[in-house]
């Protein structure tokens, strides 16, 4: 009698072994995110995090059309300089807390105001917030802003708990989304458990989520087919075949909004010291140096598509004039020997997996055919934004995921005193066009300003554009409702 009932026990506990598992979703990750905080946070693999963990206040559909999150409704007033948000009621933050005007205008403010906020270029127009009254809160523009509402479309219109600003808000957030944090061991998994008070909870299935990082693509992979993860981001170009044939998963891609390119350092630490720093015709000597679409045949398998500029195809403010085929060696050589020099030295820093590894190597072959001898510095992907931010580069590998606006690919990268501007790029004719670009509501007038950029940045070359980035998931074929959206991020609204 007494074997049965410990056989039953254990019965028992398996069955809710197998339940407790059943209702956790692994997601592996290709790097490691940096700090949970979206003030300071710089990594895409963190913002896929933050899709679960973090409410906006709006947020975009697969067509990236912009709807209703934090925020159920906003106006805009006729001189498009007060941007007025009505919040829903209901949503609380995972300490309790509710999200109200207050928390939303802290929040805001904090995230223009903080010295080492990464949001600041983002929210550069907002002159002011106001909080009327519990459920309204008022941005007063310095000037017109039509990228704002795609830029609160994401990290800076993430909202944390006021209360937690000064307790590790980047070791432990706090935020309003359907899961809340739990734990975090770095370089090896991030769990969140569902979050019981979301006002939507209702649409989330899964009581926890364990995001791993995983740079090595074949890794990822075999844990995906052997059934330890149930979404892999970022199937490699070499990959998707076998998941294609694989009769347990599910290949699913999606056009990117964002690039991949190598920023050149110009003036930012000890390191701008070096002649692609000094004279832009070096500059012009390696973006001739290399192949796109070799770079798209050999490592991206044809999913590369090859880039020339920031702007994804799909948005207005791409123009196919800055586009062209192959590369130019001996042009790169006579323009190295105008500039005085036989052959250049420099490294190029980037983030430490499969992918960018082939992708730099290639790089470096064929900028050895064209006068430069390039060392390869491989780091941690955390340790490269750390490096990149301090100016701990020559060449830097910086790609970004991409925004519904064209500001948003463009505007924290070349301004002035943009965020994510690491190379240090300073143009003053080009900051004025950048912000009346974004200050302008008629889309022909902001193209034809972007041109004007575009043709600046083919000429200062402060930036390497290299390709576009497609976003390649791997799904279990035993998840139902998963959608991948442009922006790469993994929303699990409904998915079961």
């Amino acid at each position: 009698m007494r074997k049965l009932c410990l056989a039953m026990a254990m019965a028992g506990m398996l069955a809710g072994g197998l339940a407790q598992a059943q209702s956790t979703l692994r997601i592996g990750l290709q790097d490691d995110p940096d700090v949970l905080d979206p003030v300071r946070a710089r990594t895409f693999v963190g913002r896929i995090v933050f899709a679960s963990l973090c409410d906006k206040l709006v947020e975009i559909t697969p067509d990236l059309k912009i709807v209703p999150q934090l925020a159920k409704s906003w106006t805009i007033s006729p001189d498009n300089k007060v941007l007025t948000f009505k919040l829903r009621t209901d949503a609380v933050f995972h300490d309790g807390t509710p999200v109200n005007a207050a928390a939303v205008k802290a929040n805001l403010d904090r995230a223009r105001t903080q010295p080492d906020s990464n949001r600041k270029s983002e929210l550069a127009t907002v002159a002011s917030v106001e909080a009327p009254d519990a459920e309204t809160v008022v941005l007063n523009l310095s000037e017109p802003d039509a990228s704002l509402l795609s830029q609160l479309s994401d990290r800076a219109g993430m909202m944390m708990s006021p209360a937690t600003f000064d307790k590790d808000p980047g070791g432990k957030p706090v935020c309003s989304g359907p899961y809340q944090f739990k734990e975090r061991v770095q370089n090896d998994r991030i769990v969140l458990e569902k979050f019981p008070k979301y006002w939507d909870a209702a649409n989330y299935h899964f009581d926890r989520l364990i995001f791993t990082p995983i740079p090595d693509t074949t890794v990822r992979l075999n844990n995906l087919r052997a059934g330890d993860l149930d979404i892999i981001e970022r199937v490699a170009p070499s990959d998707a075949r076998a998941v294609q044939d694989d009769k347990n998963l599910r290949l699913a891609p999606v056009t990117g909004l964002g690039f991949q390119s190598i920023s050149v350092n110009l003036g930012n630490g000890a390191r701008a010291n070096n002649p692609l720093a000094k004279d832009k015709r070096v500059r012009q000597a390696l973006d001739l140096a290399i192949d796109r679409d070799v770079l798209n045949q050999v490592v991206g398998e044809g999913m590369f598509q090859p880039a020339y500029q920031p702007f994804p195809p799909a948005s207005f403010a791409y123009n196919t004039a800055f586009e062209h085929k192959g590369r130019d060696p001996k042009k790169a050589q006579a323009l190295l020997k105008e500039a005085g020099f036989d052959r250049v030295k420099f490294e190029i820093t980037f983030g430490n997996n499969t992918t960018m590894q082939q992708v730099f190597e290639l790089v470096q072959a064929m900028g050895a055919e064209a006068g430069f001898d390039i060392t390869l510095r491989p780091v941690e992907f955390a340790s490269l934004q750390s490096s990149l931010a301090r100016g701990d580069f020559e060449v830097g590998q910086s790609g970004w995921s991409g925004r519904v606006d064209p500001s948003g690919n463009i505007h924290q990268y070349v301004s002035c005193k943009g965020n994510l501007n690491d190379g240090k790029f300073c143009d003053p004719a080009v900051d004025k066009l950048l912000n009346d670009a974004r200050a302008e509501s008629d889309e022909a007038k902001r193209r034809a300003m972007y041109d004007q950029v575009l043709t600046a940045m083919q000429d200062q070359r402060p930036i390497v554009y290299l390709f576009y980035l497609p976003w390649t998931f791997g799904v279990q074929k035993k998840l139902e409702g998963f959608v991948p959206y442009p922006d790469g991020l993994i929303r699990l609204k409904n998915v079961r």
